[in-house]
């Protein structure tokens, strides 16, 4: 097992520490560019991410191209000792493409093209748009492949969205024939096509999901998501096959969007050397300890897409979006904490969208590292500069990482499948919060998660959480099962078990393939009002040593016990004394079976238990206050302790007779420590 992982590129020693940069938006005053390199220097960035969206200024007209401004940037960057993560400029196509290629522009679901204009309007099926690509992508290889600075690929920006033009229609059945081995049966089966007469009768018949049109047959919706998931891929795989060829040393990325529901992210991170993604959390918003562990589920994701190989912060704001609801500051100590967040949970870098502000269009008021007035004489500033010091003391901890005993299963099929059912409730289903709250039992304690998929490995865990596992792709339940008899201990929720991969129900008795590993059978699942609950009482003497009553909201699973044991009933309604919390031993493990939904008290009561008897390690063996966690990175020898206060005012955490080492200062610290609001210290102890 990997105990540390080697650097982004080898000529990366350091933290790496820097912001997208625009300078094709300043080359009227290249006066600039010199002021940005002073400022770098002074902000303690040692990065910048260049070229993203500048496809116009690199080639204004088709087959002109103008590279001289870029040679200068790349040169000022080496000369100022500044990594450059390289962009391919086609999240947005020049003017004149559109003007002279319509078919490379997107056609909405509405069956209407789009005019020129936005990002990512571009189809991914388009050859023209595929050859354009690769054109100006061995330009840019050929050109700067062996520059001395150029460290990383940055490959388009934030890939979403999906075109239905008829490339994109006909490449669509095309994969659907692939996939359903061009029997139409197959593919009417497996959507289910009989019901409303929907059945095809010939492959030209399928269209893309419309709303004029089919939108209501649910394995061809989570067949057309797939094949956008698919396509994107394909197009990013022909993205990266010329920098690949000239340039095999230097690895690829593409900047993911935390949950960003239109792409399946499992599916493109294997093809990516190193996974980067853009965190935008809403700070102060409500209690920063909820946004926090919100965000901390987020990093664990995408630590998570390659196995626990550090990943890249490849954009956050320094300060102030422009496009959330409100474009509340983040207060004083914020910056450093979110920032340093990111490391903790295994980033080996912290970077902004922008390095400056824009002056005219829609992100002029987006933070930035270098504000309107266009020097270093503001909070802001300081504050990158502060998370920049910082960052120089932890050479140390970059290519390390966690192996959490722990893994809570998030996944996107299964989001989209929820999503897309109609019932048992239309609002608040609430997948990815019902994921984020068992996690939450986990981080307020300074435990280490990951967040994982239902095809990942589950061996390396002891404890395997699958909340609302609606759907169970094959093979899913037998890892359950051999997890399980192996020692594992599983907890399976309410509204799991219910549907196949192509979104059919399963037949004789829910939770489908996972009955076995559960022992019990789910008959009818209660969906409340927002106004109604139950409770879940525990039985006297159960195992865990729960006694409290839970309320119990929204859904309710009533369900039977077969082999397992019944913990806690339901308290009220017709439903009273039926199972609402049970336990299957199944081998040398346990399923825990949660019939219903509740508050984070149950949750943090119940992990609580399951943290002692499966004896889970926290990261400080002691109780944190509230808003406070710890996480931790290794290196097999040294553990990297981040011991973070997500409250509003001065929290005090006792370390014990524990001695470790202060990694910014260099002091030896044990006992009591004090963590302003917003404050972390970083520590260093060997691994014990």
């Amino acid at each position: 097992m990997v105990k540390k992982y080697p650097p982004i590129h080898h000529k990366v020693k350091h933290m790496i520490h820097g912001a997208d940069y625009n300078p094709d938006q300043w080359m009227r005053t290249p006066e600039v560019w010199d002021e940005d390199m002073r400022l770098m220097k002074l902000a303690h960035s040692n990065s910048m991410s260049v070229g993203i969206f500048a496809w116009a200024a690199l080639e204004p007209e088709e087959g002109r191209f103008e590279f001289g401004w870029l040679d200068e940037i790349m040169e000022k960057l080496y000369k100022n000792n500044a990594y450059v993560i390289l962009a391919t400029p086609t999240g947005a196509r020049p003017a004149w493409m559109s003007a002279k290629y319509p078919e490379v522009l997107r056609v909405q679901a509405n069956r209407r093209r789009n005019l020129h204009g936005t990002r990512h309007n571009h189809c991914y099926t388009s050859p023209v748009y595929r050859e354009k690509t690769r054109i100006i992508n061995t330009k840019l290889a050929e050109r700067y492949g062996n520059h001395p600075s150029l460290v990383l690929w940055h490959v388009s920006n934030e890939y979403g969205g999906e075109c239905h033009c008829e490339l994109c229609q006909e490449a669509f059945r095309n994969w659907l024939r692939e996939k359903y081995d061009d029997d139409l049966d197959k593919l009417n089966h497996a959507w289910w096509t009989a019901f409303w007469s929907h059945t095809y009768t010939d492959w030209s018949q399928i269209e893309s999901p419309a709303p004029h049109g089919e939108f209501l047959v649910h394995g061809h919706n989570l067949d057309w998501k797939r094949f956008v998931t698919h396509q994107t891929l394909d197009f990013f795989k022909h993205e990266i096959a010329t920098l690949k060829e000239i340039t095999p040393d230097i690895p690829v990325t593409t900047n993911f969007m935390g949950t960003y529901p239109g792409l399946d992210y499992w599916k493109l991170a294997p093809h990516m050397d190193v996974v980067s993604w853009d965190s935008y959390p809403m700070w102060h918003s409500k209690d920063n300890w909820e946004v926090g562990c919100s965000t901390a589920f987020l990093h664990d994701i995408n630590r998570s897409l390659k196995g626990g190989k550090p990943f890249m912060l490849m954009e956050s704001t320094p300060s102030a979006t422009n496009w959330q609801p409100v474009a509340k500051l983040k207060r004083p100590g914020m910056h450093v904490l979110s920032s340093i967040q990111a490391v903790a949970h295994g980033s080996d870098s912290v970077q902004y969208f922008q390095w400056r502000k824009s002056r005219g269009s829609s992100e002029k008021f987006h933070g930035a590292v270098v504000d309107h007035v266009g020097n270093e004489n503001t909070r802001v500033f300081r504050d990158v500069a502060d998370v920049g010091k910082i960052l120089e003391k932890l050479d140390d901890v970059v290519g390390t990482t966690v192996r959490p005993e722990v893994a809570v299963i998030y996944d996107w099929e299964n989001r989209w499948a929820i999503d897309d059912a109609q019932g048992p409730r239309r609002e608040k289903k609430d997948y990815q919060l019902t994921c984020e709250r068992h996690y939450k039992a986990f981080w307020k304690r300074g435990i280490p998660v990951d967040v994982i998929n239902m095809d990942c490995d589950f061996s390396r865990y002891k404890l395997l959480i699958a909340p609302m596992l609606y759907m169970v792709r094959p093979g899913v339940a037998e890892r359950m099962e051999k997890f399980v008899e192996s020692g594992g201990t599983l907890i399976v929720t309410y509204w799991s078990g219910i549907v196949d991969e192509n979104d059919l129900c399963f037949l004789g008795g829910f939770p489908g393939p996972l009955r076995k590993v559960t022992g019990i059978r789910s008959e009818e699942i209660d969906a409340l009002y927002d106004e109604d609950y139950n409770y879940a009482v525990f039985d006297k003497d159960n195992p865990l040593k729960l006694e409290k009553e839970y309320k119990t909201v929204e859904l309710c699973d009533l369900i039977h016990a077969e082999t397992a044991k019944v913990l806690a009933t339901y308290k009220e309604d017709f439903y009273a004394g039926r199972p609402a919390l049970t336990v299957n031993e199944f081998g040398k493990g346990k399923c825990y079976y949660i019939a219903f939904r509740s508050g984070d008290d149950f949750l943090s009561d119940f992990y609580g238990r399951l943290i002692e008897d499966l004896d889970i390690q926290r990261v400080l063996d002691i109780d944190l206050p509230e808003g406070v966690t710890a996480q931790k990175r290794s290196d097999g020898d040294n553990d990297f302790i981040f011991v973070m206060n997500f409250a509003g005012d001065q929290r005090t955490v006792d370390l014990g007779d524990e001695e470790l080492t202060d990694m910014i200062d260099g002091g030896q610290v044990k006992g009591e420590i004090t963590l302003p609001a917003y404050g972390l210290r970083i520590l260093k102890r060997p691994v014990r």
